[in-house]
Formats: structure tokens, sequence, C-alpha cells
């Protein structure tokens, strides 16, 4: 992930007002983000309730800002629709993005189910459980990396 900075951020939102770009509250330790371990950057708004956000790179150096609605946990766990981690190591919410323009204005949404922390780069990177011996850890994990940028990706671009 290309490092971004508090301005980028209050600019560069694809589906967010000025208002709520203004209102936004920076993560706790914005300034000691490790950048290079991370697919996109996310976070949830710890002053404003089901406000969350994420920074998905997009390709090449676009970076997409993203305003989503998230919904409590459900009784029933959900797989994250971004990293596929079939461990469930943390609580996967419904979360909901309006469009861009003037569909998002017209109220149409977009949502996935997403890790409610966003702990998706670091949910990637950890061993997959081996299903036999000689299984091929590097290439998995190389795979389930690849695979979060693309699926962050698409949902940036559907909107």
């Amino acid at each position: 992930m290309l490092p971004i900075t508090e301005k980028f951020i209050r600019t560069n939102f694809m589906n967010a007002s000025k208002k709520e770009r203004t209102e936004l509250s920076l993560p706790e330790h914005f300034d000691e983000v490790d950048w290079d371990s991370l697919d996109y950057f996310g976070w949830r708004d710890p002053r404003i309730a089901r406000r969350a956000y994420a920074f998905v790179p997009i390709g090449g150096d676009e970076v997409r800002g993203i305003l989503f609605q998230q919904q409590p946990p459900l009784s029933k766990p959900q797989l994250c629709g971004w990293c596929h981690d079939v461990r469930l190591p943390n609580d996967v919410v419904f979360s909901n993005a309006k469009r861009s323009g003037s569909s998002g204005r017209n109220g149409n949404t977009v949502a996935v189910y997403v890790c409610k922390n966003f702990e998706c780069s670091f949910n990637v990177r950890n061993d997959p459980p081996s299903p036999y011996d000689g299984f091929d850890m590097d290439a998995a994990r190389t795979s389930r990396i690849e695979g979060l940028r693309e699926r962050a990706a698409k949902f940036a671009a559907e909107l």
C-alpha cells in the first residue's frame, strides 16, 4: 500500500460529502502505520458509531477512499468477502457504501461482508491451514494476498 497523508484522506473519497470528510476521525497511531504490510488501509471511526473508511489501491498509483456504514455482527459468523479467511479470527460485518455521483445521491449502495476492523491484510499473510503434506504455503499466501487486492479493487470499481 502506498503511504497516504491526512490531507489525502480528507480530499480523496469517492462517496463522502464534504461534511462527512470533515467529521471523520483518523485512527489512533495513524503516524505509525506500517504501510508495507497493508494491501488497503481501513479503520472504524472512533467517534461516529457504525462509520468506517477504507482506502483501496485500484491500479498503478491510484487509491480511492470509501465511506462505509457497518451493521452490528450477526450471531452466525460470515466469511469476509475480501480476505476469505476461513478461520474467522475476528468479527465480519455487513458494510455498505453509497455509490459515487448521482447514483449515490439517489440512495444506491454496494455492500460486502468485510472484517469489522479491516484485519484482512493480516489474515491473508497468516499461513492457511495445510490440507496435505507438501502443501506450498508461500504460493498459497501469495495467492491469498493477490485475491484480497483484486476483490477490494473490484469493490471500489463498483462504486
